[in-house]
């Protein structure tokens, strides 16, 4: 079996394609946080959504990381219903 040409830190496609998405996840989260209107329930929800993603920045093992980004997408979800209702 022949070695790989890639450098030791080079992702695997499966590891860029989890990448992609958890930093996708990450700007949507952000996005949704602009349209708060108080700007200390701002500040708060951006310092969380940035302590979440530092604090899990090292996972590797591939359900956890799964299960990470569902659980994300959820609270995005209900972030956006809760900012729907407060324009309403």
């Amino acid at each position: 079996m022949a070695a790989s040409r890639l450098p030791p830190a080079t992702l695997t496609l499966k590891q860029f394609m989890r990448r992609q998405k958890v930093l996708m996840l990450y700007r949507r989260i952000l996005q949704a946080i602009r349209q708060v209107s108080n700007d200390s329930d701002r500040k708060y929800l951006k310092d969380w959504a940035r302590e979440e993603f530092k604090r899990n920045k090292s996972a590797t093992e591939e359900d956890a990381i799964r299960m990470m980004i569902t659980q994300g997408t959820v609270q995005l979800k209900e972030l956006e219903k809760t900012l729907a209702l407060a324009k309403s």
